[in-house]
């Protein structure tokens, strides 16, 4: 199954499941930045626990890896589990929609794409950017999370909301590689 098929099953399995969603990482800063490929496809998921059983049943082997004893213990956290498509071996990771501040704000912003003529909800381009920036900060430097924000600042220069970006910028303490991006974006 190719990654573009996995999306659409996933997506569509989530809106059959009554599951809001909001695609994220490197799907949403390819849609508005320069597309690259990857192999991982990030979803925030609002799940409940009654729902866990119709993705099990959605995704089951010996096509899919999907746990349901780790989609509990996500739910329980509010962290993170992942299913695997195994021939190709494409993972989707499934982030838990957590209570911080950023998280929900985000959720709440995410809007409608048309990617290979379905609908999905995706991160606003401010949010993936701020998501990015907040990525590139915690993992040391990455140049990826980077260089996927600054793409994305680029090409959607001109419709952002410039106020939104300076207050996270600020809550989310990552300035200096905000002052980076800002410094070496190409904007006309």
């Amino acid at each position: 199954m190719s990654q573009q098929e996995l999306l659409k099953k996933v997506i569509q399995t989530l809106e059959d499941a009554g599951i809001d969603y909001m695609t994220t990482g490197s799907i949403a800063s390819s849609l508005q930045g320069e597309p690259r490929s990857t192999h991982g496809i990030d979803l925030v998921v609002a799940i409940e626990k009654a729902a866990v059983r119709h993705l099990v049943e959605a995704f089951a082997p010996p096509d899919f890896y999907l746990d349901g004893d780790s989609i509990f213990d996500a739910i329980d956290r509010k962290n993170m589990f992942n299913l695997i498509e195994v021939q190709e071996g494409d993972k989707v990771d499934f982030w838990i929609l957590t209570d911080e501040a950023f998280d929900r704000s985000r959720f709440t912003r995410r809007c409608l794409e048309d990617v290979m003529g379905i609908q999905i909800q995706v991160s606003s381009p401010e949010d993936t950017i701020l998501a990015k920036l907040r990525w590139a900060k915690l993992s040391g430097g990455s140049e990826k999370h980077f260089m996927d924000a600054l793409r994305v600042y680029e090409v959607q220069f001109e419709r952002l909301d410039p106020d939104y970006l300076e207050y996270w910028v600020e809550e989310l303490n990552i300035g200096s590689m905000w002052k980076r991006l800002i410094k070496e974006a190409e904007t006309l």
